[in-house]
């Protein structure tokens, strides 16, 4: 909490002051000016704030003047011109002193810079989904204006995970090396221009496929590159809310995603959402860009806590000509002799297989299954993700909490996991028995389970940060590649199961279910948090 002091030792108030003269308002009442003594003739007024985060404000600066926390700055100067009505006046030119002020705008200039640096990484991923679920939605009407059967609307969509799969890697790597913000910044920008590239290539396949695969790149180093930022600048005491903070904002934009495409294809054409959408990064990409350049400019970052401030100067000079040198210098083999990252990619891979094949079939499920109609199942689809976004928050705090009163931080990762693999478990059983549940009960029960599945978030995707701040990236790469598999065989062993059996309980549900348990025993029998010093043992 702000303290506000008033130093009175050269300040003097009211008609007492030898130098002060008194005007008064007709008939209303007598307006006190501000007046100081005349010892230097200059005015030594001052109105501080001080928080506790601040350091203390060095005596040679006091007599220039301080901002006050809601910006009001007191200066002395030869002349002073009054604020329009202090004494009566329209802001007459005084010879006595000057009073300005100096509003503090945006608000959020005085926000610690990691909390900054969150909430954009944040909105990144509220994007990242948005340019990832648009295309499912617009699939439809191109389609049919382009003349595309199944199998070719297939390969465009799964062409998005080519690229992300083979990004992970490199995207860990490159953040390591040069940092997470320039990778995050440059991932974005690249994404942005290709999704805009869509509508542009569309009557040209090869074209539109590697314009998929760009977009997939850029979103693919993203995960990467907000691992490496939050693990230098968030202490352990805030990991698990900065990773669900960030990485909730997936679900959110495939919310958004999902609530926006529709009526903007609708009235503009399904080209408008590629191009609105890409706007959006790219607007990001400017915003981002200031932020960092406030924090070079402010006199504020000199005191920015040292959980903060794990510089990556050295990091960012390195040349293109050492860059093989420096993935040499990468533990693979510490990694891959390792239980526990042994551990975290197996659960890696279980969870993506179970949300990657939901997040495709789950609409056409509800469609053909619980017989919805097309647009109440495409209302339903959203159920998921938006109570997930609600979960979020609940289950970061849990896992918060726990490590603050003293639990292990691997006891606190496992129980995440487990609730994160078990609850989505139990109620896709429930959903594929035949209990005569009516159609809305089945909705609940698997939004239910999919929305505990954000525990993952305070469990699995907080141990890479936990066990090497250093190589927090290049280990989240490493799980997110074979992560991405399932969005390539996953969504289409989906399907082909669908047309072989017809059956949702076996193509659908059993597959997720044996991944979610397996992983699970996994999890609990070789996961750790206990930070591991990888380039000593390599």
């Amino acid at each position: 909490m702000a303290r506000c002091s008033l130093r009175t030792d050269n300040l003097c108030f009211g008609p007492r002051c030898a130098s002060t003269r008194s005007s008064t308002l007709p008939n209303l009442f007598r307006a006190r000016r501000l007046s100081r003594f005349a010892s230097r003739n200059n005015a030594k007024a001052r109105v501080f704030s001080s928080i506790k985060e601040r350091q203390d404000v060095k005596e040679s600066e006091r007599s220039d003047g301080v901002v006050a926390g809601g910006g009001l700055r007191v200066d002395g100067l030869e002349k002073t011109k009054l604020v329009s009505g202090f004494d009566g006046t329209s802001g007459d030119e005084r010879e006595e002193g000057e009073v300005g002020f100096d509003w503090r705008w945006p608000p959020w200039k005085s926000m610690p810079q990691r909390y900054k640096l969150i909430g954009t990484t944040s909105l990144a991923f509220v994007i990242c989904n948005m340019d990832k679920v648009n295309l499912s939605v617009a699939i439809i009407p191109m389609s049919h204006q382009l003349g595309w059967n199944s199998s070719v609307a297939g390969l465009v969509q799964s062409s998005f995970f080519w690229g992300y799969a083979l990004s992970q890697l490199p995207g860990g790597w490159l953040a390591k090396i040069f940092g997470g913000r320039k990778v995050l910044e440059i991932g974005v920008l690249a994404w942005s221009l290709s999704t805009a590239l869509v509508p542009v290539l569309a009557g040209f396949m090869p074209g539109l496929v590697l314009s998929r695969i760009l977009v997939g790149i850029g979103e693919g180093v993203s995960p990467s590159a907000a691992t490496d930022l939050i693990a230098r600048s968030i202490p352990l005491e805030e990991r698990s809310r900065a990773v669900a903070f960030v990485f909730g904002g997936l679900s959110v934009g495939s919310v958004m995603g999902l609530l926006l495409a529709p009526p903007l294809i609708q009235n503009f054409g399904w080209e408008s959402v590629f191009y609105i959408f890409s706007l959006l990064g790219i607007g990001w990409f400017t915003g981002f860009r200031l932020i960092k350049e406030e924090r070079e400019d402010s006199t504020a970052s000199r005191s920015i806590s040292r959980s903060e401030d794990i510089s990556t100067n050295s990091s960012m000079t390195t040349s293109l000509s050492n860059l093989a040198e420096n993935l040499k210098d990468v533990p693979w083999k510490a990694f891959f002799e390792n239980q526990a990252v042994w551990a975290m990619i197996y659960a890696h891979f279980c969870g993506s297989w179970g949300h990657y094949t939901c997040l495709s079939w789950l609409p056409t499920y509800f469609s053909e299954e619980l017989n919805l109609n097309l647009t109440e199942a495409a209302w339903v689809s959203i159920l998921p993700p938006l109570a997930s976004v609600l979960m979020t928050g609940a289950a970061s705090q849990f896992a918060d909490n726990l490590i603050a009163n003293g639990m292990e931080t691997t006891k606190v990762r496992k129980i995440c996991q487990t609730i994160a693999f078990l609850s989505p478990a139990v109620c896709m059983t429930l959903s594929s028995i035949d209990l005569g549940l009516e159609p809305w009960e089945v909705v609940g029960i698997l939004t239910g389970g999919l929305a505990l599945s954000s525990f993952a978030l305070s469990g699995l995707y907080c141990t890479h940060q936990d066990m090497s701040r250093e190589y927090a990236s290049i280990l989240l790469g490493i799980t997110n590649t074979v992560g991405a598999v399932p969005g390539i065989v996953g969504v289409a062993l989906t399907g082909y199961l669908l047309d072989l059996t017809h059956s949702w309980s076996i193509s659908l549900f059993v597959p997720s279910i044996f991944f979610y348990l397996t992983g699970t025993a996994v999890w609990l029998a070789f996961a750790s948090s206990t930070p591991q010093n990888f380039s000593q043992r390599d």
